[in-house]
């Protein structure tokens, strides 16, 4: 029996299931990613340009000609290397009722294992990038009381440095939603004229709000095995993102099952990795606003 490569298929399924279960989806489809230049093995440059200003005119004589814009270059070298693999007996798959194949391995994996490291992975080295561009987290501990005013800050200086308006999202953690919810002056709408109060807050002056685990918004993580806290880290309680300040290319992806054989020891065997990762755009950095723990 000839190998089943599963790569394009695989590759396929994934992409269909990243918007259901990938809370931070909307990051890692951007128009960017369709932008960028390999410029060797594990590097992409990212072009930028600038230029003067215009001028007064002169009717009476000829201005002398010259290059009135510059173009810059910002490197990004690749350096998330991520493999998994297992071998699965035959008798194994049988003797469970089809329970221990593969497609329901691999599904456990990637719900419960690989899409939840995505998500940990990108939160985190973009708040590694986002300091790492002089840029400073806000530890203003978010009240009922003034969780409103600290989003409008945030608001206004994003509106300050000409980030669009359209397209911000607000990642959150489920005790900060629930505070938003709560906040003095949050419309709420009584239901069905009983005591219960409705108050689903999808969107805030336009902006997607997104519920995120608490586990999955820290400032540092260890990828030793799988995802855990790293060492220092932080909660993130909030964070504003317009999805143009991210980047998040895929250099190489690649996923194949082998069929029993006497190499394996009359096993299945199942191999995955991928080599990608997470930038910020630095002429970007304030389209980008966290909140963490003091």
């Amino acid at each position: 029996m000839p190998a089943l490569n599963y790569a394009q298929q695989y590759s396929q399924a994934l992409a269909q299931a990243y918007p259901y279960v990938l809370h931070f989806a909307a990051l890692r489809s951007t128009e960017n990613d369709a932008r960028y230049k390999w410029t060797g093995a594990n590097t992409i440059q990212i072009p930028s340009l600038s230029t003067t200003g215009r001028v007064d005119g002169d009717r009476d004589t000829i201005t002398v000609a010259k290059r009135n814009f510059d173009n810059a270059w910002e490197p990004k070298t690749l350096g998330n290397f991520r493999t998994w693999s297992t071998l699965v007996h035959p008798m194994d798959i049988d003797e469970t009722n089809q329970v221990a194949s593969i497609q329901n391995i691999t599904q456990v994996f990637n719900e419960e294992q690989k899409f939840p490291e995505m998500d940990a992975y990108l939160v985190s080295k973009l708040y590694a990038d986002w300091v790492a561009a002089g840029m400073t987290a806000d530890t203003t501990a978010l009240t009922e009381q003034n969780i409103l005013q600290v989003f409008d800050g945030y608001m206004v200086a994003m509106d300050e440095a000409n980030v669009p308006k359209v397209g911000r999202i607000l990642y959150l953690t489920p005790a900060i939603n629930k505070i938003l919810k709560n906040a003095a002056d949050l419309a709420r709408t009584i239901m069905n004229g009983d005591e219960n109060i409705r108050r689903t807050v999808k969107s805030l002056d336009e902006v997607t709000i997104e519920s995120v685990p608490s586990a999955l918004m820290k400032t540092v993580y260890d990828f030793t095995e799988g995802w855990t806290a790293g060492e220092g880290a932080k909660q993130i309680n909030m964070l504003l993102a317009h999805p143009s300040a991210v980047i998040t290319p895929e250099k190489y992806t690649f996923a194949q099952l082998d069929p029993p054989s006497a190499g394996s020891n009359g096993k299945w065997v199942y191999f995955e990795e991928s080599y990608d990762d997470t930038f910020l755009l630095n002429k970007r950095k304030n389209a980008i606003k966290y909140n963490v723990d003091a």
